[in-house]
């Protein structure tokens, strides 16, 4: 059974998410505090997704993705953050999250981003040659892995399936919409600006200067192009 952990202080909206999860057969793992869910996490480590709250009575949202992240780059991280605060939404993608699910939220919207999250955690079914190289960057589609110049890179999901969207297309522009439609799938109805916040961070990882990006380029007024 598909394991997630749910990390909230709040026990009704704990206790709301973890009998819906349950219903959609996934086997769920509580936590009341960021200690907690990394004690959880180490004790479980066939974890899958994680889903984080911001707001905590001792370690924040924040600093526990950051900790995840530090040891685990496959596992999938959801934040749970309030409508308001766009900062939060921003500041979770860039500690490693792969998705932000806003306060209040739908069981089905929930449901819908951990299927899509187990999926890139499983791989895809898109045919694809073994080894993807382009200039510096060898990217291993079978073992999800890159090397930039023979040395390795740590993506986590999204970002891989990202990156691996782009050499696959080198040279062509994406729009946004395209890059949100492959990565998260045609039914995600987040925010164009996460895969904003996934290209600041892919380009940190992969770019010799960020302030000038060579590798992946703003197309402005569309998106973003590959030219490795």
């Amino acid at each position: 059974m598909k394991k997630v952990l749910i990390l909230e202080d709040e026990v009704n909206i704990r206790s709301f998410v973890v009998i819906n999860l349950r219903r959609a057969g996934y086997d769920v793992i509580e936590a009341g505090t960021g200690q907690e869910a990394l004690d959880r996490l180490s004790e479980n480590p066939d974890i899958g997704v994680a889903i984080l709250d911001i707001m905590l009575p001792d370690i924040d949202g924040f600093e526990v993705c950051r900790r995840i992240r530090a040891t685990n780059k496959q596992m999938g991280i959801i934040m749970l953050t309030a409508r308001t605060q766009e900062m939060d939404k921003v500041t979770g993608l860039m500690t490693g999250a792969d998705d932000y699910v806003t306060k209040p939220f739908s069981p089905a919207e929930l449901t819908a981003r951990i299927d899509a999250l187990y999926r890139r955690i499983g791989g895809d079914s898109t045919a694809s040659p073994e080894l993807l190289t382009q200039g510096p960057f060898a990217m291993n589609t079978r073992n999800h892995t890159l090397e930039k110049n023979g040395e390795r890179i740590r993506l986590t999901q999204v970002e891989y399936a990202i990156l691996k969207l782009f050499m696959q297309n080198p040279g062509r522009a994406l729009s946004r919409e395209d890059i949100l439609s492959a990565v998260w799938g045609k039914d995600y109805e987040g925010e164009l600006k996460i895969v904003d916040v996934n290209i600041r961070r892919l380009r940190i990882k992969i770019e010799d200067d960020t302030a000038n990006p060579t590798y992946i380029t703003t197309v402005w007024g569309l998106g973003y192009k590959w030219g490795a």
